[in-house]
């Protein structure tokens, strides 16, 4: 059995959840964000926010970490592996409320700390062909188009060159469909959050500390198996976002067919549809609910009310 699990490597999700937060395994996030960044990341401590606190279910969907490197900006490291059309403002909640929590009642609004946003999405957020994305505040005159910038006495003030520099930056990483290996650091470590391999070759910062502390073989049985089943749990919600969105489109294409042909039945059968998808999505939630799925991410999955699935 052992044999089988060697040179195989621990999804980053899971690794995140378990071994990530261990101090001695912080070399493996910070070589992401050094990667990211492009400079030298050194992570002081990880934190808890009270964002990650909202629901016993958020840590399976949203497994976040937050961390603190030396010079005391912040990193929020989220990982979401279902779809959400409304990922960009839960990525603004996230950033907003971290700086109101870091801040202490009656300081002044140069102790706000900086934050970077680092989003790992298994899934097609938004519409473009990159599969990295950054994004920063910038304001920029409407009749020159001039960036507005800071003044001497601010960039000696707060030790930044750019107003940018003060504001959260985001980063979104849409690893789904990068399977190439590269020799750029960037694109090895999205092949890596990807397929879970990491060749001989990789240089990437944080890699080679994965290769020898992200191991299979390395973990229990019990471990082990818990590992297998989120992964399971994984594929299962993933096919079952697949599937309704299949079939929408098919409905769809047969409805446009048939529009205007049909137009005194429509009412009728629009509500027979209706009470099919209903109950396909019930259907479908009893089986989720049945493998032990928390109620948050049936929810996602199916668009169902968590207090609707709570009743099954």
């Amino acid at each position: 059995m052992r044999e089988e699990l060697q040179n195989k490597y621990i999804r980053f999700d899971w690794a995140m959840k378990r071994l990530l937060r261990d101090k001695a395994n912080f070399a493996v996030l910070e070589g992401l964000i050094t990667t990211l960044l492009g400079e030298k990341m050194t992570i002081q401590k990880l934190l808890e926010s009270e964002s990650n606190q909202e629901s016993e279910y958020d840590k399976y969907n949203r497994v976040d970490i937050l961390a603190e490197n030396v010079h005391g900006e912040l990193f929020i490291v989220e990982i979401q592996n279902n779809n959400e059309f409304a990922y960009f403002q839960r990525m603004l909640f996230g950033t907003s409320k971290l700086v109101t929590e870091y801040i202490n009642r009656g300081q002044g609004y140069d102790k706000i700390r900086k934050i970077y946003s680092i989003n790992i999405v298994y899934f097609s957020l938004g519409m473009g062909t990159d599969f990295v994305y950054h994004g920063k505040t910038e304001f920029r005159g409407m009749h020159n188009n001039e960036l507005l910038k800071l003044s001497p006495f601010q960039r000696q003030t707060f030790k930044v060159s750019e107003v940018s520099q003060l504001y959260p930056e985001y980063y979104i990483l849409k690893v789904n469909d990068f399977d190439q290996w590269s020799k750029v650091p960037l694109e090895q470590w999205i092949y890596f959050l990807n397929t879970g391999e990491i060749p001989d070759d990789a240089i990437a910062p944080g890699l080679p500390e994965a290769r020898e502390r992200l191991k299979l073989d390395r973990l229990s049985k019990s471990e082990l198996e818990a590992y297998y089943r989120h992964m399971d749990n994984v594929v299962i919600l993933r096919d079952n976002i697949y599937t309704e969105r299949e079939e929408g489109r098919l409905e769809g294409r047969a409805e446009g067919i048939l529009e205007g042909r049909l137009e005194g039945r429509e009412e009728g059968r629009e509500e027979g549809r209706e009470e099919g998808r209903a109950e396909e999505k019930y259907q479908i939630a009893k089986q989720l609910k049945a493998m032990g799925l928390p109620a948050e991410s049936i929810s996602q999955a199916t668009g169902l009310r968590v207090e609707e699935i709570e009743k099954l």
